[in-house]
């Protein structure tokens, strides 16, 4: 195993398998943004993923466990992509990451609402979340009448695209 990477170093492992310029905004947009099939994965991207970019990297991200793939029961011909639980406890690094570059890069208010609320809700916010996203892409089910995270990311979200 340590001769197909570089060092058993656990920052380059990281990188090796997340490091690219767009795993980690795949992972993102099906986090966040609920993306779960390819045409929304492809059409919704904000930064523009090109079609070939995006097969590869989900098809890195499978092989590697941070996503699966699977047939969508609605749609004969589709496929749903599900994180995993190793792309799930990325929840604390990608909150951590957005409160970084919201504190000091130029970011639009928009797409930054969501950092700043992972942010101020710490590490509390970012384990509810983590088992919200259980029960949407595990099946692991929360207690009843737990509040959705999810939801109030995105309707803070959609309120500041109605105010830009």
């Amino acid at each position: 195993m340590a001769s197909q990477h570089r060092s058993g170093c656990p920052i380059n492992l990281t990188l090796e398998i997340l490091g690219d310029s767009w795993s980690l905004l795949v992972i993102r947009d099906v986090m966040f943004g609920n993306r779960r099939h390819f045409n929304e994965l492809l059409g919704k991207s904000e930064e523009g993923i090109a079609s070939n970019i995006l097969t590869a990297r989900l098809r890195r991200l499978v092989a590697n466990g941070l996503l699966t793939r699977a047939p969508d029961k609605h749609h004969k011909q589709r496929r749903i992509f599900s994180l995993t639980e190793r792309a799930i406890q990325l929840v604390p690094v990608l909150a951590t990451m957005g409160a970084w570059g919201s504190e000091h890069l130029p970011v639009t208010p928009e797409l930054s609402i969501r950092a700043k609320i992972l942010a101020e809700g710490g590490p509390e916010l970012w384990e509810a979340f983590m088992d919200e996203l259980r029960e949407q892409h595990l099946g692991i089910v929360r207690p009843p009448g737990t509040p959705s995270v999810f939801d109030r990311l995105e309707l803070a979200y959609r309120s500041m695209i109605s105010e830009c």
